[in-house]
Formats: C-alpha cells, structure tokens, sequence
C-alpha cells in the first residue's frame, strides 16, 4: 500500500474569508474612538435569509442584523453620511474583536468592510 502525501505551499489556500451582504441600514451609523485612538464606525445592516431548507423550513423566511465595522477613513466617512433604511452593499471579512470592557475581556464577531456603498437611498424622513 503506497502512502500519499499532501503538501501546502504557503501561496496554497486553505480557506477563504470573503463576505458580501446586500441589504437595508438599521439605524444611523456612529463613529467611536476607542482608547488606543483608532476610529471606527460601526453600523448594522438587516439582511433576509435564504430559503434553504432546515429546521426553520416552512416558517417566515425572516432576516439576520449584522453588524459591521469600518476602519478606513475614507470609507468612515462615506458610511456616516447613511441612514436608516438605506439600502446598501458591503463587503469584506468576518472578524473578531477583542476588547476590555467593565473590567472583562470581551469579543464581538463582526464584517469588517473593506467596501462598501448605496444602492438605493431610503425616503426622507
């Protein structure tokens, strides 16, 4: 019996971490400075779910509130000018952060955009 061997290059993937949401803006995206000094917004964004079959199968589709960040000034930027009920594309990766918060470390996961824009804005308020 011959033994087979498999080998990785380092420029061989393993896996991938490539994330694309399309769906409306929650509330209104806010900037916060955290204590190392870095900015960055946060926003979520309520995206439907697909009709794949499982435990939920026959119910309400319903949706999923993600919530995402942006790092990027530039993109900051852009992001605090939405609004509630804009509907908007992001993409980017799943990240989790860590952080001490009440004397605890904390995490979050979260899409981290490394793109992001409006498809369609939502009506005046």
């Amino acid at each position: 019996m011959e033994k087979t061997q498999i080998k990785e290059s380092a420029t061989d993937e393993v896996g991938a971490n490539d994330v694309r949401l399309v769906g409306r803006v929650t509330g209104e995206p806010s900037a916060l400075e955290l204590p190392s000094g870095d900015v960055l917004v946060t926003f979520r964004i309520s995206v439907p779910r697909n009709g794949r079959a499982g435990p939920r199968q026959g119910r309400a589709q319903g949706v999923d509130s993600v919530p995402c960040t942006v790092w990027s000034p530039r993109l900051r930027r852009s992001v605090l000018g939405w609004r509630a009920g804009d509907v908007v594309e992001v993409s980017g990766a799943v990240r989790c952060r860590f952080f001490q918060a009440g004397g605890a470390t904390r995490s979050r996961v979260e899409v981290e955009a490394s793109s992001a824009r409006i498809i369609r804005r939502s009506p005046a308020a």
